[in-house]
């Protein structure tokens, strides 16, 4: 599937944590070098709050806060994938973070992705 902006669903492996996320640019998508992101692989794009709704699962989710402690890291606490974040972006406003590794039937190859230092910050 060729990634277009548009509404996506998206979740853990089994399946207990479930969105929906209307994504209106896959740009950035993000590779973070992190301590957390590079152990856990993840590519991130970034979307308003009201941009994202959790369908299934908020009491399946586990949260982990590192570092500055302002984003709230979300993950299935049965199966351990952790598909978004939420927290507030640098402008201020809220944010949901989304591992589009997490996207049902995304190319991935087809992103153009953008290297982060989160390890510096």
């Amino acid at each position: 599937m060729t990634n277009s902006p548009g509404a996506y669903k998206g979740g853990c492996h089994c399946g207990n944590v479930r969105y929906s996320v209307d994504i209106e640019a896959f740009e950035p998508v993000i590779s973070c070098n992190c301590s957390m992101c590079q152990k856990r692989g993840s590519l991130l794009t970034f979307v308003p709050a009201d941009r994202f709704k959790l369908e299934k699962g908020e009491d399946a989710l586990s949260e982990y806060m590192f570092n500055h402690h302002v984003i709230h890291h979300k993950f299935c606490s049965n199966c351990g994938i952790l598909s978004f974040a939420q927290g507030v972006g640098p402008d201020g406003k809220p944010m949901a973070a989304i591992n589009v590794r997490c996207l049902d039937d995304i190319d991935l190859k087809s992103l153009k992705i953008t290297e982060f230092d989160g390890r510096s910050m």
